[in-house]
């Protein structure tokens, strides 16, 4: 798999732009804040609906316009595919695949698989667990492109559930009657049936990527102690050890989804008072181990850098070997979709080996140097490695010129 065209349509700060990719590499230099990025951001927008860098939308349409447009060309194996992507703030993005009638954007979910690692990943070791949590869900939707669907479901549930306790709340402590409290019990069992597919999908999902984070980490970090993963799941501080999600192997949905319910009942009270929904998969995290010592507050600066590689690189190596995994069928949401041959992701690498000291720099060429596609963002051409030859694009106030 690799993207062979990329225009771009008032999407950050291009107007209008059109760059032909090869595969192998391709390196994009040029003077900070001249939109390296906005072109690797773009294709991760195609891949995942959305964005390494903000969480809205509004930021990725230029100034002073309404809507931006992305096309691109994916080839896989003797087939390609047109991808048009049209972004409205506040409205449904659209899709028109191969030139057809415009469809949910969702719908191309699957059709690219990016990886992108860049400087901003150390707050995958070093920072809050949302961070984490966003890691796990972006990955999740590139191997189970339908579950986009489940978790913008839980964001609103979540939401009109948040709303609903505070208005009750607010309604109990005056001692007055609330109709919310009556529907409170459906948006509980709406939240704990998509909730328990959120966590079965990510518990499975770090059991498949620990061994791959081993050994990745192992290789850039020349053996400097064993990295391991660990999902912990909020419901783990109300159920009895025994039956704790975290040591389990294996976690079906509906047994989530029954222990969620059962937490929320008990714990309605401490919700109403607080206003806050204070259980479920948007208050888990994955504690992520050097050497058996938690990373956060414990690794050094160095070893965060290669942890977050590390990261970066197993996600790439799942994607790849998705094809070979075990499990339940790909229709069920813990399914990863069997993509087949040709579609291994294509790694972006944005900004990153200014970044590294020398050795971390030659461990992450020698795995990049048989990828498919590999775009590689830098403000000077001495820092993209000589090892890493290949297609070499000028970016400047706007303009992308390729260099022969």
């Amino acid at each position: 798999m690799f993207v062979s065209h990329l225009s771009l349509v008032d999407f950050r700060s291009y107007s209008q732009v059109s760059v032909e990719f090869e595969p192998g590499v391709n390196a994009l230099v040029g003077p900070n804040g001249q939109g390296k990025t906005n072109l690797v951001e773009a294709l991760g927008y195609v891949a995942t609906l959305g964005s390494h860098r903000v969480s809205g939308d509004s930021a990725l349409v230029r100034a002073g316009t309404s809507r931006a447009l992305i096309q691109t060309r994916i080839v896989r194996g003797e087939r390609a595919s047109t991808v048009e992507l049209e972004i409205v703030p506040g409205k449904s993005n659209r899709v028109r695949l191969n030139r057809s009638s415009p469809t949910r954007a969702r719908d191309v979910l699957g059709l690219l698989h990016v990886v992108v690692f860049a400087p901003e990943d150390l707050v995958l070791v070093k920072g809050d667990p949302d961070a984490r949590r966003a890691f796990l869900d972006v990955l999740s939707v590139q191997l189970v492109p339908r579950f986009r669907g489940v978790l913008n479901e839980y964001d609103r549930v979540l939401r009109q559930r948040g709303a609903l306790l505070k208005s009750a709340g607010m309604h109990r402590r005056g001692n007055a009657e609330s109709s919310d409290l009556r529907t409170l019990d459906v948006w509980d069992a709406k939240l704990a049936h998509l909730g328990g597919a959120i966590v079965e999908l990510r518990h499975r999902l770090v059991r498949d990527l620990t061994p791959l984070v081993e050994q990745a980490y192992e290789h850039v970090s020349s053996g400097q102690g064993p990295a391991s993963l660990e999902y912990r799941c909020s419901l783990d501080a109300y159920l009895a050890e025994d039956v704790s999600i975290g040591a389990s192997q294996e976690v079906p949905a509906s047994l989530i989804e029954a222990q969620l319910l059962e937490v929320m009942s008990r714990l309605r009270g401490k919700e109403l008072d607080r206003g806050v929904n204070l259980v479920g998969p948007h208050r888990d995290d994955v504690l992520l181990s050097i050497g058996g010592l938690p990373a956060k507050g414990y690794a050094s600066h160095g070893e965060s850098w290669s942890l977050a590689l590390a990261l970066r690189l197993a996600s790439y190596d799942l994607l790849t070997q998705s094809e070979g995994l075990p499990g339940p069928d790909a229709n069920e949401p813990s399914g990863w979709l069997p993509w087949g041959q040709d579609a291994e992701p294509v790694m972006v690498l944005d900004d990153v080996f200014a970044e590294l000291d020398v050795s971390r720099r030659e461990k992450l060429v020698e795995r990049v140097a048989t990828v498919k596609q590999v775009l590689i963002t830098a403000a000077v051409a001495q820092d993209v490695p000589e090892e890493l030859a290949g297609a070499r694009f000028d970016v400047m106030a706007g303009e992308v010129t390729r260099v022969l």
